[in-house]
C-alpha cells in the first residue's frame, strides 16, 4: 500500500523539484499543496502520512501548519524543506514537532538520508 505523501511549497518549480528528489524505492501517492490552508485540508484527509513543508507561504505559513498539527493531532510525519537557515528557525520547527529540516533547495542525497535516518525508506 503506498504511503500518502504531501509536498507543500508556493513554488510550482520547489514542488516539483522535491518531487524529483523522492527514491524510487519509496512506494508513495504524491499530492500537492500551494499554502498551509490547502496543507492542512490535505492531511486532515488523509493525504499527508508524510509531509515536505516550506515554512514562508502566503495565506498560512509552515509554522501555523505545524501548530495546527499538533493541536489537531493530526497523524503526519513533517519534514520542513525552507531557504530559511537561521538555527531559531531549526530549533523553532523541531519544537512545533518537525522530523527534521532540509535546507532548499532540495539536494536529493539530503533528502533520501533525511528519509533514511528516521526510517522512512
Amino acid at each position: 500500500m503506498s504511503t500518502p505523501l504531501l509536498i507543500c511549497d508556493d513554488s510550482k518549480m520547489a514542488r516539483n523539484q522535491v518531487a524529483r528528489s523522492l527514491p524510487d524505492s519509496l512506494d508513495a501517492d504524491i499530492s500537492f499543496a500551494s499554502n498551509g490552508i490547502e496543507a492542512l485540508q490535505a492531511i486532515r484527509n488523509g493525504l499527508g502520512e508524510i509531509v515536505f513543508l516550506d515554512l514562508t507561504m502566503p495565506e498560512m505559513d509552515g509554522y501555523q501548519v505545524l501548530e495546527a498539527i499538533a493541536e489537531e493531532q493530526l497523524k503526519s510525519v513533517v519534514i520542513v524543506i525552507s531557504g530559511d537557515i537561521q538555527p531559531t528557525a531549526r530549533e523553532r520547527v523541531t519544537s512545533l514537532g518537525a522530523l527534521d529540516f532540509i535546507k532548499k533547495p532540495v539536494n536529493a542525497d539530503a533528502l533520501q538520508d533525511t528519509l533514511r535516518k528516521f526510517g522512512l525508506i
